[in-house]
């Protein structure tokens, strides 16, 4: 029988993905990822006991312990890659204000 949560949930995947591939859109990668993390999802929604049973695989107790560490990681993993992003963009703005301060840089003989 379907439960509640797995049609919230089921929802919130759906439109998570839709949502993710209409903003993206940059190439074939991105929309397999997005389909295969979209039926992943639903597949692990309508079958929790296939992550317990991954998990006790793995030596984690728990399916859900299981979906807990590897979204710590994958959130770590974000999270590195947003910094890195960051400063790349604080160094090329750097790079940009000093060109153009050096382009606008007056002489002494400008003053003049």
């Amino acid at each position: 029988m379907i439960s509640i949560i797995q049609i919230l949930l089921t929802a919130a995947i759906i439109f998570l993905g839709f949502y993710s591939y209409s903003k993206l859109r940059s190439s074939y990668i991105d929309a397999a990822l997005i389909f295969f993390f979209l039926i992943l999802g639903i597949t692990l929604v309508f079958s929790p006991e296939l992550t317990n049973k991954i998990a006790h695989y793995l030596g984690v107790g728990r399916g859900a312990d299981l979906i807990f560490y590897v979204s710590d990681l994958f959130f770590l993993f974000l999270i590195m890659k947003l910094y890195l992003k960051v400063r790349r963009l604080e160094q090329n703005l750097t790079e940009l204000v000093r060109e153009k301060t050096i382009e606008q840089a007056r002489t002494p003989d400008d003053l003049s």
